[in-house]
């Protein structure tokens, strides 16, 4: 049962529904879940997710899961709340209050007996920090405890593996060093075989080890680096969190507000960054204090149109990479077109963070959703009863055919696999798959 038909309702409300789920959505505003009955196969209920008589309703005493994501906090927690009696085994709120996340003798989720709370902001604020450490990459995400990396990078033209099939690309290594999960080309998402050509504009997902990540950016002359200057344009919880987590790394920040008193509140809790107080649309200001060299511009204020716009002028002026907030995530594949490199909407963020909890447990262990792409990436066990997938080399396994093999985790050690690798029971694997193939590669294992 999900409660609350906005964006992040509507997102898990498609994915796990896809997966046969059965889903209710419960929303108090009866046009919005109209307009959603075209689209999703699922149960509709109308009133509020806070009212027993509306969950009683929805079928509350035949629920396993309730994820709470309504624009208010109260009626997030209440029904929560209100689910309890009824022992519904995992119970998800989304708050956005920060005062729920403040430092205490226990954790939010103890103190409310939720079992897990989504901070859309602190979410936000995370994925900016993973996407930060890495400079040439758009999408980062870890599996495996922080050994295995996956990451998304964008071919512009004049890349030496343009023109090249990935069989020529692995070719080139001395070593097994990758597998490249997916191609992203414009709104396709292709599996690649070894007959697959680069173009210029792709956008590629690469499994590596994360000890190997130099040899993977230079097989395609990709060069991260930490970032030594970030502008931060917007100082709410997101742009303070980042900066906090960034100084601390030695890193020279320079956080633009426009509100004076926040500017104030901010300098008192911040100790090496520089706190700014003028517009992020201010070009002679950003241009003052050196936007044009920066390595890294973060905008995460309140405003899309200033969030775009102020991107948009850091490219203009030679910013190395943006990470641009933007509220509507429909409107995020076309910040690529625009020239901006990374657009990240905290609803989805924080939607992926419910889908990888939800999805966390049995034999799967971990999931990400990838940015820009209708696919996924699941981090699963080889348990005892599938003794039949071991001793066999992958090439002779029925695969699902719209999914890839990206690494393989033995006793702390990454492997990654070849057609001749074979599957050992306690094996921990990470598989990439697009569209609905969960389904398939959950059927392959169970």
């Amino acid at each position: 049962m999900i409660v609350g038909a906005g964006e992040v309702g509507r997102y898990l409300c498609g994915k796990l529904s896809v997966e046969g789920q059965e889903v209710v959505l419960v929303d108090e505003d009866e046009v919005k879940l109209r307009r959603l009955e075209r689209d999703l196969n699922i149960l509709f209920v109308h009133g509020s997710g806070a009212s027993m008589r509306v969950l009683e309703e929805a079928g509350i005493d035949r629920t396993d899961l309730f994820i709470a994501v309504t624009d208010s906090d109260e009626v997030n927690l209440i029904s929560c709340i209100l689910s309890k009696q009824y022992n519904v085994q995992s119970r998800i709120a989304r708050v956005r209050n920060e005062d729920f996340y403040s430092q205490a003798s226990q954790g939010p989720e103890e103190a409310l007996d939720i079992d897990l709370l989504i901070s859309p902001d602190l979410a936000m604020a995370e994925e900016i920090l993973r996407l930060s450490a890495i400079s040439d990459a758009f999408d980062v995400a870890e599996f495996a405890n922080g050994q295995v990396e996956l990451l998304g990078y964008e071919v512009y033209r004049g890349n030496p593996t343009v023109g090249k099939t990935l069989q020529q690309i692995q070719a080139m290594q001395p070593q097994n060093y990758f597998v490249m999960a997916a191609i992203i080309r414009g709104q396709q998402t292709i599996i690649p075989r070894g007959d697959d050509i680069i173009k210029a504009g792709d956008k590629i997902y690469l499994v590596a080890r994360k000890k190997d990540h130099a040899h993977v950016e230079a097989a395609f002359q990709f060069t991260s680096h930490m970032p030594r200057d970030v502008f931060i344009i917007g100082g709410g919880i997101i742009g303070y969190t980042v900066a906090k987590a960034l100084e601390r790394k030695k890193i020279n920040v320079r956080l633009i507000e426009q509100n004076h008193d926040t500017c104030e509140r901010l300098t008192g809790r911040l100790n090496r960054a520089v706190v700014l107080n003028f517009d992020g649309l201010e070009a002679h200001d950003l241009l003052a204090e050196g936007i044009d060299q920066a390595d890294l511009v973060i905008s995460v204020t309140d405003s899309d149109t200033t969030n775009i716009l102020s991107s948009l002028l850091a490219k203009h002026h030679g910013a190395r990479k943006c990470i641009t907030k933007i509220t509507k995530p429909d409107f995020i594949p076309m910040l690529g077109k625009l020239g901006i490199d990374v657009g990240l909407s905290p609803r989805l963020v924080a939607a992926d963070m419910i889908l990888r909890y939800v999805r966390g447990g049995g034999k799967i262990l971990a999931v990400a959703t990838l940015l820009g792409a209708d696919a996924e990436v699941v981090e699963i066990l080889v348990t005892e009863d599938r003794e039949d997938l071991t001793g066999v080399p992958l090439m002779e396994l029925s695969f699902p055919r719209d999914a890839v093999l990206g690494a393989i985790v033995r006793r702390k050690k990454v492997i990654i696999p070849s057609g001749q690798t074979r599957l050992k029971t306690g094996d921990t694997l990470v598989i990439f798959f697009a569209k609905d193939g969960m389904a398939k590669v959950e059927a392959f294992f169970a």
